[in-house]
């Protein structure tokens, strides 16, 4: 395994372990050599030869893809860790694919067998899901059951073509050696190099590229299932034509997609889906396609949606990471926030704004839902932060915030 790293969210299975998601490892690979240019699947998954931030490669060979190609192919996994056995060794689920995953999130099909939804963290990248063979059993253990199981990636519809409200059906397209054409003359001798080069055994059986999928998470309530789809600027063009859950060229805000498994079985390989949320600035653009969709106002406009969390009462909880700028197209939004929506009657209220140049991400959840805590992560990213001293010159710290109500009740409750 040689470590894990570039770690962003998260999952928790039903026998208690931790799924932890391996996203942007290709930026700690670069090359020695000048002249090296990536190539096929060093290419796909964005290996440069200068690196992106992370400079590794000068120091520690093993992340010279010149001298070590292969070796970027042990990441870009989900890591299964068990918290509780001090004695137990993480363990890379590979059959879960190889993608920048953002976070897992578990479900069960409606037989008892595991399901796990992923998306691909980059603008054009797909929307997988992996059902398991076996059925969960509480009464045993489950060490291997994200062992075996059948790796779908997401096929959506132009829709209904609807300005306000679009939705369609889409189907899931199985990523299994010899069939959709993953065979040997397309570049894939066998299932392994299916599950190293996800993406472009994606691409393969034609799945629908998507604006950058981040978080997903699975309602308590109906089971439908939510994903963020953060932006996509090259939306329209760079082979990703506009339609479907994906409407807007120049993509700079993004939207929330929502889907119901036919029958609402989690093993299902048809959906239907539906655009909970198309993101937008209805002040600097009233009554255009860019000031976003009927529950988008001027009390609650936000862009890039990435993080999402259910709560026990069934209310969403939207987190966003993306332009702060407060000028042009973003004027108006301030900081990146964090939202409360109602699925069932698609109002979104604003819960709290971050402070200057921070993310806000993570949520987690008291038992009693009186406590809620939440990440801030690099603030001042972009200056002007004293985040979380307030005082002159004071250098911003990521933190996590406990938020609880000043009458004690439930948090987002009435």
């Amino acid at each position: 395994m040689l470590g894990t790293f570039q770690n962003c969210a998260s999952g928790r299975t039903p026998w208690g372990t931790y799924l932890t998601c391996e996203e942007n490892f290709t930026d700690c690979f670069g090359s020695s050599d000048p002249a090296y240019r990536a190539e096929g699947a060093l290419k796909r998954y964005g290996v440069l030869a200068d690196s992106k931030d992370v400079h590794w490669h000068p120091y520690e060979s093993r992340f010279d893809v010149s001298q070590t190609p292969n070796e970027y192919n042990r990441h870009g996994w989900v890591v299964e860790i068990d918290p509780f056995d001090p004695r137990s060794q993480p363990v890379k689920r590979t059959a879960l694919g190889r993608f920048k995953h953002e976070n897992a999130a578990l479900t069960q099909a409606a037989d008892g067998r595991v399901v796990v939804y992923m998306g691909d963290d980059e603008r054009g990248e797909f929307i997988y899901k992996f059902v398991s063979f076996a059925r969960f059993d509480p009464t045993q253990p489950n060490p291997d059951l994200l062992d075996h199981g059948t790796l779908y990636v997401a096929r959506f519809d132009d829709g209904d073509g609807d300005p306000q409200h679009p939705k369609g059906r889409g189907q899931w397209l199985e990523l299994v050696h010899g069939r959709g054409g993953l065979d040997a003359a397309a570049g894939f001798p066998g299932q392994a190099e299916i599950l190293i080069h996800t993406r472009l055994a994606a691409s393969v059986v034609g799945a629908t590229r998507m604006d950058r999928p981040e978080w997903i998470v699975v309602s308590p309530e109906d089971g439908q299932v939510y994903c963020t789809l953060t932006n996509n600027v090259k939306r329209g063009g760079d082979g990703q034509p506009v339609g479907g859950p994906n409407p807007r060229a120049n993509n700079v805000y993004g939207q929330i997609l929502r889907w119901r498994e036919h029958g609402d079985d989690a093993a299902a390989s048809s959906f239907e889906w539906d655009l909970f949320a198309v993101a937008g600035n209805p002040a600097a653009h009233p009554g255009t396609a860019k000031g976003g969709s009927p529950n988008i106002t001027a009390q609650n406009m936000f862009n890039s949606p990435d993080g999402l969390a259910f709560d026990g009462g069934g209310r969403l909880w939207i987190q966003t990471d993306g332009d702060t700028s407060n000028r042009g197209d973003f004027a108006g939004m301030g900081n990146n926030q964090m939202l409360c929506a109602d699925p069932r009657s698609g109002e979104i209220r604003r819960f709290m704004t971050g402070p200057v140049g921070c993310e806000v991400t993570g949520v987690a959840f008291a038992p009693d839902y009186r406590t809620l805590f939440i990440g801030i992560q690099h603030p001042g990213e972009s200056g002007g932060s004293t985040f979380p001293s307030g005082q002159p010159g004071a250098k911003p710290r990521s933190s996590v915030l406990a938020i609880r109500r000043d009458d004690g009740g439930v948090i987002g409750g009435a």
